[in-house]
């Protein structure tokens, strides 16, 4: 290139040329409208808009109800997944579903995971008792439910809090209510979590009773007061140590092994090798609270490495996400799985 001076003509050369470059810059805030004719608008606000907010956080937007509109306010790209998640729930709602609080959450889920199995998601239908009805709140929940239906030996993995056992047990009565089973099992190991059971005061039902009490809360939670003891007297629903298993065979019943991370190898074996005809049995394990004093020698360890080839066996595991306690519950559990996985 030259250019023309007073004194002539100067050879500027090309690479010391500089040429002005545009950078696009991306708007950096987006407002969108959707409409939002739901059927069923308490289930979407939540009580005092508890779900609305969980959704925002979720989604990373603001969300705000303008008449029949949803106002969209956030990151472009956040707003831009956020349309189409409502999209999709609007949906869902056209095909003649009734949508309740969580399948809200179970749809994000899906989206957030595989966008394409949101296409086949139907909300699962609860599980009505005489106290109360009970639904998935995960998709995992609605996963695990599910396989309890297709399978007779499920297997439940995951932090505490993420609906286990209360689940389990809510197939157990709905079993039991349907006469599709003569009796429910209840049954954990007794470990000693801290205190030992020959300091504790009573006979041996009163020392061990405490390891079982959370089998007890949700078979009460559950089913009115009487009439769950009336079938715990009747010896339709048995509740006790895993010891007192063995030797059994169990017939017609649905049998939930809980807390079997603390399940010897033995006594996992011991209790697999119970089940009867028309059986079915729901072991569940928390693997991260192994009270065990060699916790590598977990029964339950052992059966996933050796069992998960078996496809009549299901295997369903669970995260933080799944928690359905309070939400601090699933923070704490993240926070001790990142610094026990520094550790290692």
């Amino acid at each position: 290139m030259t250019k023309k001076t007073a004194r002539g003509l100067i050879l500027i050369p090309e690479e010391l040329i500089c040429t002005p470059e545009w950078t696009e810059v991306k708007p950096s805030h987006k407002m969108e409208k959707v409409s939002h004719p739901y059927t069923r608008r308490i289930s979407f606000f939540g009580v005092l808009d508890k779900n609305l907010k969980k959704l925002e956080n979720r989604l990373g937007v603001s969300l705000a109800v303008r008449g029949d509109q949803l106002i969209l306010d956030g990151e472009p790209d956040k707003v831009q997944f956020a349309r189409r998640y409502f999209e999709k729930i609007q949906e869902l709602e056209d095909k003649g579903y009734t949508l309740k609080e969580e399948d809200f959450h179970i749809a994000l889920d899906l989206l957030e995971e595989n966008p394409g199995r949101l296409e086949e998601y139907a909300p699962a239908e609860p599980i009505y008792l005489q106290r109360k009805s009970v639904a998935p709140k995960s998709l995992n929940q609605q996963a695990y439910m599910q396989a309890i239906k297709d399978y007779d030996l499920v297997f439940g993995i995951g932090p505490a809090g993420t609906g286990k056992t209360y689940l389990a047990m809510a197939m157990a009565l709905s079993y039991l209510q349907s006469k599709q089973v003569n009796r429910i099992i209840l049954t954990r190991p007794a470990v000693e979590a801290g205190e030992r059971l020959g300091f504790l005061p009573g006979d041996m039902f009163q020392k061990i009773n405490p390891y079982l009490r959370p089998l007890y809360d949700a078979l009460f939670d559950l089913t009115p007061y009487e009439q769950a003891n009336r079938l715990v007297e009747r010896g339709i629903i048995e509740i006790a140590p895993l010891a007192y298993m063995r030797g059994r065979t169990l017939n017609s019943a649905f049998i939930i092994l809980d807390e079997a991370q603390n399940t010897t190898r033995e006594q996992m074996k011991m209790i697999l090798t119970r089940m009867g005809f028309d059986s079915k049995l729901v072991v569940t394990a928390d693997i991260t609270q192994i009270d065990l004093p060699q916790p590598r020698k977990s029964g339950v360890l052992q059966a996933i490495k050796i069992l998960s080839s078996i496809k009549e066996i299901a295997f369903v595991y669970f995260t933080e996400k799944d928690v359905v306690r309070h939400p601090l519950v699933g923070k704490i559990i993240k926070a001790y799985a990142r610094a026990e996985s520094r550790t290692v």
